[in-house]
């Protein structure tokens, strides 16, 4: 299989212009897999007016399908009513691999069920950790087990995701592939002049809700600010809990060393990081964060809650890791802020430059594609018994949902055969059009 050019759909709710990790991470993987020659298609759902066919940077086509979020940038469950559009995008689009995206997408899962009715092959990228007791979380592990029994490879975002991944789902381990984030160290570079140390600034960069962590903000800043008269705060991003920050800058009479920048476009996120010295993350939970990644890259020296599978992200030298309390919070930014005499932002720049690539990970991606075009090829009465070990009355309701989509789509097969659906002529990479034009004139060139 080494060689074999894919022709893959990523799918998710979760895409630009909307903007996090799970956006930055599709968008960048699938710009290295054009370059390394395979077909990439994106499906998501309308965001505002941007509905139907857009293309963005390379030529990647992106399908905006005419679906509303419902709850938190989701698409209101239908299980069968989006088989139509998928079966087409599909056919049409002549896609070979089906890449799905963040546990709880329903777009994802919807997806990734119907790729399976129709026998394509079908991976799922995990990039979240989940607990086991609370009511939300029982309930999407149950859909992640659903969705995990006939799946062909899963990847997850670091070691500690894979055991989260593997535990909540039942999936086998040898199925499941680690391949980490990765940071577009181009676009995320130090500030040429190195800033003084006269006056510390520290860096938040996070969507202002309970899972970053939020809360445990308010109560670090305060002591901060009164154990360390140099030090100030540039917080940026949006969130419910943005009013309780609000609230305590008042409070403490902090509005000259706490600002708040509300939502920042992801295209600014560096000029706010290099005007900082620290960049501080809160997150109570955590499978990778990539805004840990883009801060190194920057040349900011990290301080973050040891949860998830932070501690895997930077070597011990360019991070400060605390547990999830505001005194050891307190703790590592004081240790931080006694460390940042010896950070040099250059080095550190380039010494990510070296630990992470999007292109190591598109190869890395690449492989766990060939290893899914490899798995054996079953029919729907093969597949039945994998539903059934999901429980003993899930697994027999996820086996008449799967009976049920196989005969809409036999029914869709006999309304709209697949003949009758008009594929879509292959248009390269822009990329690879301005190669082949640029060596077409040069031999022009040299003819004359």
């Amino acid at each position: 299989m080494e060689g074999t050019k894919h022709r893959i759909l990523m799918v998710s709710d979760f895409f630009f212009p909307n903007f996090g990790g799970v956006e930055s991470h599709i968008y960048y993987l699938s710009q290295c897999l054009l370059k390394l020659g395979h077909k990439v298609v994106v499906m998501t759902h309308a965001y505002g007016n941007r509905s139907g066919v857009r293309y963005v940077t390379n030529g990647l086509k992106v399908y905006y399908v005419p679906w509303r979020p419902f709850l938190m940038q989701n698409t209101l469950p239908t299980l069968f009513l989006t088989l139509p559009i998928v079966r087409t995008i599909i056919i049409r689009e002549k896609i070979s691999v089906v890449h799905g995206h963040q546990a709880f997408s329903t777009l994802c899962h919807e997806a990734l069920m119907h790729a399976r009715t129709m026998g394509y092959k079908v991976v799922f990228t995990d990039h979240s950790l989940y607990g086991f007791a609370d009511a939300g979380s029982i309930h999407m592990n149950k859909v992640l087990q659903f969705t995990l029994a006939d799946i062909d490879q899963a990847i997850c975002v670091s070691h500690t995701s894979k055991e989260n991944t593997v535990l909540r789902s039942g999936i086998s381990p040898e199925k499941v592939f680690m391949v980490p984030n990765a940071v577009d160290t181009a676009m995320f570079t130090p500030s040429p002049k190195r800033l003084s140390c006269d006056e510390i600034v520290i860096v938040v960069i996070s969507r202002l809700v309970y899972r970053k962590g939020a809360d445990l903000l308010v109560e670090v800043i305060p002591e901060v600010c009164r154990l360390f008269p140099k030090v100030r705060f540039i917080i940026g991003g949006d969130g419910p809990k943005r009013v309780r920050l609000e609230e305590m800058r008042e409070k403490f009479s902090l509005q000259d060393r706490v600002e708040m920048l509300g939502a920042v476009p992801h295209a600014q996120v560096r000029s706010v990081l290099i005007s900082g010295h620290i960049f501080l993350n809160s997150s109570l939970t955590e499978a990778f964060c990539i805004a840990i990644l883009e801060a190194a890259s920057c040349g900011l020296l990290t301080v973050s809650t040891r949860v998830g599978g932070v501690p895997e992200v930077l070597p011990d030298d360019m991070i400060v890791l605390a547990e999830p309390a505001p005194e050891d919070m307190v703790r590592a930014v004081k240790k931080a802020i006694d460390m940042l005499p010896g950070i040099d932002p250059q080095v550190m720049h380039l010494r990510m430059k070296k630990l992470y690539s999007w292109d190591d990970v598109a190869k890395r991606t690449e492989i766990v594609y060939d290893r899914a075009m490899q798995s054996s090829t079953t029919n729907l009465l093969d597949r039945l018994p994998r539903y059934l070990t999901c429980g003993s009355w899930a697994g027999k309701l996820f086996c008449i949902v799967m009976i049920i989509n196989y005969l809409l789509w036999r029914l869709l097969e006999f309304l709209q055969p697949a003949e009758g659906i008009e594929e879509v002529p292959d248009i390269g990479p822009l990329h690879a059009q301005l190669d082949s034009r640029d060596n077409l004139c040069e031999a022009e060139e040299k003819r004359i």
